[in-house]
């Protein structure tokens, strides 16, 4: 075959393969910001059944996923250092929330060894903050607040 028999040039095998890289692009573009955004779930899920206990007020459920124990009560003094009575003053309905009819996991913000979870409560301005140990899931206090900021910080979170 010499060149003037060479087959015709075929653009639409070049714009099909320009059209699989973009896409392949696209979707690991996606696929990466979903999973970063998407990475601190588990946590997030925690916080969330805490919350939805709470707000059907079934206190020893919350107290449960508080620390992550569905069979607390067989062993009540494992959890000496905070007890469920004082559980019930911290979130119970005569607490600081009081009876919670709902909430909004607003956000949550990666810290070193837990995850804080902001949620807004009962319509509240003022937001409530757990911290998410990241190796058991159990709940405690936030040591710190966070902003969520606007649609670009959650789309960055």
């Amino acid at each position: 075959m010499t060149l003037l028999d060479a087959q015709q040039y075929d653009d639409s095998r070049d714009r099909r393969r320009t059209k699989i890289l973009i896409i392949a692009i696209v979707a690991g573009l996606l696929l990466a910001w979903m999973g970063y955004h998407l990475r601190n779930y588990s946590e997030r899920h925690a916080a969330d059944e805490f919350f939805a206990a709470l707000q059907k007020q079934n206190l020893e459920a919350a107290f449960a996923a508080w620390n992550q124990d569905p069979n607390w009560k067989q062993h009540p003094e494992k959890y000496s250092k905070y007890s469920y009575a004082e559980f019930d003053q911290d979130w119970g309905p005569s607490g600081e929330w009081g009876i919670i009819k709902s909430y909004s996991i607003d956000c949550s913000y990666s810290s070193g060894s837990g995850v804080i979870v902001q949620a807004a409560v009962n319509g509240r301005t003022k937001r409530a903050y757990v911290w998410v140990d990241k190796s058991d899931k159990t709940l405690h206090f936030s040591p710190d607040e966070i902003e969520c900021g606007n649609w670009w910080g959650w789309m960055t979170e």
